[in-house]
């Protein structure tokens, strides 16, 4: 199933939201590596480039880092930073839009907690990133074990210009 991208931002920045809420979630854990880049082009039918800009986004942000030849992964603290900007983004962006609809329409504390949860495309997309990791392991522990070379690990050649 190709995901749902939204036309009001960029693929590319839309993808880093994806792998963060992946480490907010658990997901991706310390010291995980990401989903090659490779796979995540061919999975979701985007330009290699636009899915490295994507990764590239959280290198600059320090929550993941290359490994040369070996990939990316989730650096220790990654989620803790993110939570803890993730909590400031939602007090200071969303808490205010959503509490002034709650005072309008004069919903209750109790009323609000007898809502269940929404089904959020988040995990879906978390969980289907997270099938590419593990296949791409899986494929790496083959290559290991059969002797094969295989190709780089996510993405990555030797040379940093991602060809």
């Amino acid at each position: 199933m190709d995901p749902q991208w939204n036309e009001g931002s960029p693929i590319y920045r839309q993808l880093r939201d994806r792998v963060v809420a992946m480490i907010l979630e658990g997901v991706l854990k310390e010291g995980d590596p990401l989903p090659s880049v490779r796979s995540v082009a061919a999975e979701f039918r985007l330009n290699p480039l636009t899915v490295l800009k994507g990764y590239q986004q959280l290198v600059d942000e320090s929550l993941v880092e290359k490994r040369r030849g070996r990939g990316m992964y989730v650096n220790v603290g990654a989620r803790q930073a993110l939570m803890k900007d993730e909590k400031q983004r939602f007090l200071d962006d969303e808490w205010p839009k959503v509490h002034a609809v709650i005072v309008r329409l004069g919903l209750s504390i109790d009323e609000l907690m007898k809502v269940p949860p929404a089904k959020n495309a988040a995990p879906s997309t978390a969980a289907q990133l997270a099938d590419q990791q593990a296949g791409q392991a899986r494929r790496d522990d083959t290559n290991a074990r059969s002797g094969g070379a295989g190709e780089p690990l996510n993405g990555e050649d030797d040379d940093d210009t991602g060809h």
